[in-house]
């Protein structure tokens, strides 16, 4: 962050923060910390929970999706939540949800019910954290005057941000003892969270206006059915009248959103920033590299154990190389947003996030972790110059809605588009893997019946552990595919390289896009309708001018 400012616009000494101020943005932090680390944990536990419930494989992919999509769906609704009840109540109630869902989440029990459960209770984990997240911010704007706010908002960001990176690592090292703790962790962590909350006696100020209801349903709706028809185009068919019938459903369905909240008085949430063409290019940027970031995660993790027959811990080790990357360039965004504004972060970005995706994709046949981490980092710096920069522009350019309505927005976008991104890269993958098996097995002198039959079983029940379980049984079938494993765990790593090569093509548009932005810097954006609750006399009502990630 370059510095606070005055209402008058010169610089002001930042005043040090108060104790209450202080236990406020840890306790905020806490509780946020959940949601992001849930984002990528669960994909290193991915194939041990595969191999224990007897999951298909589209069906994990719903596992992961279920979380991002009703997160994406129900953020917006959080956001006006917590304007309309008190954030600090809203917080407490998101922490709850989500942690209840949670520890369901790890209880599973085996048997034919298990994926349904399990997909359900992702989806609470996912409201809850679609309640939580936009509440705990408004604590946080609302916490913390004007010559604080700026630096308070920077911290909880960056630090709730780098969480990100901690799942796949705390996931390797609690997949190796049992699965089911990636789902456990978030309890103590919670209950930090509301014992914090409780010390720093926040103070909820409430918004007057009505919930709209009808918007929520119909955002909800329109995602969920859209997403479904990427989601099963590999089970029902590209040329399936039910496939469309969902994307076509749910993007009318989000269409009629729009001209719906056009209308209201109090929507749930207020299109008139899309006025803005450099917010647009913004939330469009964003768009397309969420593509890639959050199914990077999954896919990548995937990869590194079927593939590279890596162990939990190996994958998240594998994965730090493109936090590495990601985390050297959001601070080299950072000050090029400060000096030149968003434009140059996106186009950069965007390039080298392109060729990253590009030149990994290259390398992941020729199974060697060592070999990849160049490009894996490169990949990384590229989404790293995008996100933060894009996100803050976002904000600042929204002069009118509230600091939480406008985040909410791009919360939306991006979320919205990992489950995009994990719902049509899930079925680009499994479509190939199987493509490829067949004909490997076919190769092998396999009946092309029985080698598709064979196929589809193993796409659909990937393990993750290489040649370490091969096949059993007695049949022809049987010993062709265990002599077949690692053709075969090069067939899925040629699978991957479709997704990689997808990721970059979802980038290389993002760079069409940010040819499109305006440049400049924007304006620091005002707040109007929340005032500070420790600082009542502070008149100032801004949030600073580093505002997301």
């Amino acid at each position: 962050m370059s510095g606070t400012h005055t209402e008058r616009g010169g610089a002001a000494p930042a005043a040090r923060a108060t104790p209450r101020q202080t236990v406020a943005l840890a306790a905020m932090m806490f509780a946020v910390a959940m949601t992001f680390i849930d984002q990528t944990i669960v994909s290193i536990a991915a194939p041990e929970i595969v191999r224990e419930l007897g999951l298909s494989a589209s069906g994990m992919q719903w596992v992961v999706n279920a979380y991002l999509l009703s997160l994406a769906a129900f953020f917006a609704l959080g956001g006006r939540l917590a304007d309309l009840f008190g954030p600090r109540r809203i917080v407490l109630i998101g922490t709850v949800v989500f942690v209840v869902s949670s520890v369901l989440c790890g209880c599973v029990p085996k048997g034919d019910g298990a994926q349904a459960w399990l997909i359900a209770f992702r989806a609470t984990q996912g409201f809850g954290a679609a309640l939580l997240f936009p509440a705990a911010l408004a604590v946080v704007v609302a916490v913390f005057p004007s010559e604080r706010r700026g630096r308070a908002l920077a911290l909880f960001f960056g630090v709730t941000g780098a969480l990100t990176a901690i799942g796949p690592l705390l996931g390797g090292w609690l997949t190796a003892w049992t699965w089911r703790a990636v789902f456990w962790v978030n309890v103590p962590v919670a209950v930090v969270a509301v014992v914090l909350t409780a010390l720093a006696h926040i103070a909820d100020r409430r918004r007057t206006g009505k919930l709209d209801v009808p918007g929520a349903v119909l955002m909800a709706l329109g995602m969920g059915l859209s997403v479904l028809g990427f989601q099963q185009a590999w089970a029902w068919g590209w040329d399936s009248a039910a496939t469309w019938g969902c994307v076509a459903g749910g993007l009318l369905i989000l269409y009629g959103f729009v001209r719906y909240e056009r209308g209201v008085r109090d929507p749930l949430i207020d299109l008139r920033v899309f006025r803005d063409r450099a917010f647009t290019v913004d939330a469009l940027v964003l768009f397309f590299a969420m593509l890639a970031f959050v199914p990077l995660f999954f896919f990548a993790s995937v990869y590194a154990q079927v593939s590279l027959s890596a162990s939990p811990n190996q994958a998240a080790l594998y994965l730090l190389y493109f936090f590495a990357g990601f985390a050297i360039a959001s601070q080299w965004g950072g000050r090029i947003l400060d000096k030149r504004g968003a434009r140059p972060a996106l186009k950069i970005g965007t390039v080298v996030g392109a060729v990253g995706f590009a030149l990994w994709a290259g390398k992941l046949t020729d199974l060697s972790m060592h070999d990849q981490w160049p490009y894996a980092a490169l990949a990384g710096a590229g989404i790293g110059f995008i996100l933060a920069p894009a996100s803050t522009d976002a904000v600042n350019r929204a002069i009118g809605p509230s600091y939480g309505e406008v985040t909410g927005i791009t919360q939306t976008v991006r979320n919205f588009a990992a489950s995009v991104g994990m719902a049509v890269f899930g079925t680009i993958l499994t479509h190939v893997t199987n493509s490829r098996i067949t004909r490997t097995l076919e190769s092998r002198g396999l009946p092309p019946g029985q080698a598709r039959d064979a196929a589809r079983s193993i796409s659909e029940s990937v393990t993750g552990t290489g040649d370490a379980s091969p096949p059993t049984g007695t049949g022809p079938t049987a010993e062709v595919m265990r002599n077949a494993m690692s053709a075969i765990r090069t067939d899925f790593a040629e699978a991957n390289q479709w997704v990689f090569y997808g990721m970059a093509i979802a980038l290389g548009v993002g760079y069409l896009c940010a040819l499109r932005h305006p440049g400049g810097r924007a304006l620091t954006p005002r707040e109007p309708d929340t005032e500070p609750v420790d600082t009542p006399a502070a008149t100032d009502r801004r949030p600073g001018r580093r505002a997301g990630s």
